[in-house]
C-alpha cells in the first residue's frame, strides 16, 4: 500500500482508493452522491483532503450494516460545516439507526418463516401467499397468486 507523506494534505483518487480500500469507481460514485468532495487541479484531476479517508470509512461501515446511502448522506449533512464524523457522531447515529435495523431484522425473520410455507406449496399458488401477494392485496378480488393482471382475449372469449 502506498504511503502518504505526512506533509501531503491532498490525495489523488488512486491514493484515496489504496488507503481506504474503496474502488476508484466507488469513490467517484460517493462523490456523485454528495458523500465526499474533491477539488480539481489545473489539469482537472481530482484531489481529496485527508479527512476524506475518515468519511469513506464512515460510509463503508454504515453500508456494511445496511444503511442506505441517502440516509448516510443526510447524516453527514447534519454535521456542522460538513466536518468529518468522529466517534461521538458514530455513536449517536448508530443508536438512531438501531431501531431501523431491528425492524429490518424482524421483517427478514417473518420472510424466512413464510418461505417454509412457500416451499411446502412449491408452485406459489397458495390462496394467501405472503411472498407473491404480500398483505393479501389481491385476495379480495381472486384466489391464488397473480403477478400480472389477467387480460381479456381480443375475440371476447
Amino acid at each position: 500500500m502506498p504511503q502518504i507523506p505526512q506533509r501531503l494534505h491532498e490525495l489523488t483518487v488512486g491514493q484515496l482508493s489504496a488507503r481506504s480500500g474503496a474502488a476508484v469507481s466507488a469513490l467517484h460514485f460517493y462523490e456523485s452522491k454528495g458523500l465526499i468532495t474533491s477539488s480539481r487541479t489545473s489539469g482537472n484531476q481530482r484531489r481529496y483532503t485527508r479527512d476524506a479517508l475518515r468519511r469513506v470509512a464512515f460510509v463503508r461501515a454504515a453500508q456494511r450494516v445496511g444503511i442506505p446511502l441517502a440516509t448516510i448522506r443526510e447524516a453527514l449533512a447534519e454535521l456542522p460545516e460538513e466536518r468529518t464524523p468522529n466517534r461521538e457522531d458514530w455513536a449517536r447515529l448508530s443508536e438512531a439507526w438501531r431501531s431501523e435495523l431491528d425492524e429490518r431484522i424482524k421483517q427478514l425473520g417473518r420472510l424466512r418463516d413464510h418461505l417454509t410455507d412457500c416451499i411446502g406449496c412449491g408452485c406459489l399458488s397458495l390462496e394467501t401467499c405472503v411472498l407473491s401477494n404480500p398483505d393479501d392485496v389481491s385476495g379480495e378480488r381472486m384466489t391464488g397468486s397473480r403477478l400480472m393482471p389477467e387480460r381479456k382475449a381480443a375475440d371476447g372469449s
